[in-house]
């Protein structure tokens, strides 16, 4: 496959849209597929098994290492004593790293680009034809003396008035993920009784959101969920690995209770036959300023700027350009969505 830079544009691609496929109910009716969609779809969630070869994942870990290294603010991963705030970029009580251009990063790109991530989705959907979204990694530290607290927070990703399987989120999962190494924890068969649970709490006072599309669970959502029988579960995995979930699964994460740091990076895709023209270029927009979007790859919502506050205060190491500029091949290239925008008559 042939490399293109991240200014292609200037090469003329582009890309007919093929009409829609058949993609993937998620309705928890049985099926037979004979891989992870099966799990998928009868809980919601599933693991696919070496998404990235070990070796590779190991090195895109050790990118991420140095990647916080490289800020020069004191942090050395052989020194748990550096695993302070002042030692590292501004991350928030979730383990995410909002700024600083990140999700625009080469490695970060380049972990998007493989090709068994992209297939799981391609899969899900029946379509080749994808858009990804440019979302946020996650560092979760083994040693938190003095990270913020990080409370769990049940929720879905979905706007509870527009029900139905409408977005399949994912991460790649970098350092083993054992029972006690932290991360993602979902309620297996949440996403089947997502709409009956809205229905039924529909006078439920609901939880300050900043996007309709984020719904928190209350106490009384939580023992509505116990009381249909849904338990939460911690999902284990190795490095390469890339977890997918229906956004309707209630899930929420949790930073690591033993030896071993947290590192993944959230992955999202969708068909570009459901983005509009408007949202690929507004797409298109975030990707010439190297600004991230939420899991939604049509980004529906845009960061404002790559600038981290820190303290009430700029962050002297913010930067509005990744410290690597992503270098992607073709197929990378069309997961921005620029190559389907229409040109003008």
């Amino acid at each position: 496959m042939s490399t293109t830079t991240t200014e292609a544009p200037s090469t003329g691609l582009t890309v007919s849209i093929a009409p829609p496929k058949g993609r993937m109910l998620l309705d928890g009716s049985p099926t037979n597929y004979g891989d992870f969609r099966d799990a998928l779809n009868s809980d919601g969630y599933a693991v696919v098994k070496g998404a990235i070869p070990l070796e590779r994942a190991k090195t895109y870990a050790n990118e991420f290492y140095t990647y916080l290294e490289g800020f020069d603010l004191g942090y050395k991963r052989d020194d748990p004593s550096t695993v302070k705030r002042a030692n590292l970029p501004v991350i928030n009580e979730k383990g995410m790293i909002l700024a600083y251009g990140v999700t625009h990063e080469k490695w970060v790109w380049d972990v998007r680009s493989e090709p068994g991530v992209i297939d799981a989705f391609a899969k899900v959907y029946d379509d080749e034809d994808l858009i990804v979204s440019f979302d946020v990694v996650n560092m979760q530290f083994a040693n938190r003396e003095d990270m913020p607290e990080n409370k769990p927070w049940p929720h879905q990703d979905q706007d509870p008035s527009k029900p139905g399987f409408r977005c399949l989120q994912g991460l790649v999962n970098l350092n083993p993920a054992g029972p006690d190494d932290g991360g993602l924890i979902v309620c297996p068969g949440g996403h089947k009784l997502s709409e009956q649970f809205h229905a039924e709490m529909a006078d439920e006072p609901r939880i300050p959101a900043w996007t309709p599309e984020w719904f928190g669970y209350t106490e009384n959502g939580m023992k509505w969920l116990a009381d249909h029988g849904l338990e939460w579960v911690k999902v284990c995995c190795e490095p390469g690995d890339l977890i997918v979930w229906d956004s309707r699964t209630p899930h929420y994460n949790l930073p690591p209770a033993g030896k071993q740091d947290r590192l993944a990076i959230y992955t999202c895709y969708m068909p570009v036959a459901e983005a509009s023209q408007e949202d690929l270029v507004r797409k298109k927009g975030a990707f010439e300023q190297r600004l991230g979007t939420t899991h939604w790859p049509n980004a529906v919502h845009v960061a404002g700027s790559n600038i981290a506050m820190r303290n009430g205060e700029p962050c002297p190491k913010s930067r509005d350009r990744p410290v690597q500029e992503p270098v992607l091949n073709e197929r990378a290239f069309k997961l921005t969505g620029i190559p389907y925008i229409k040109t003008e008559a």
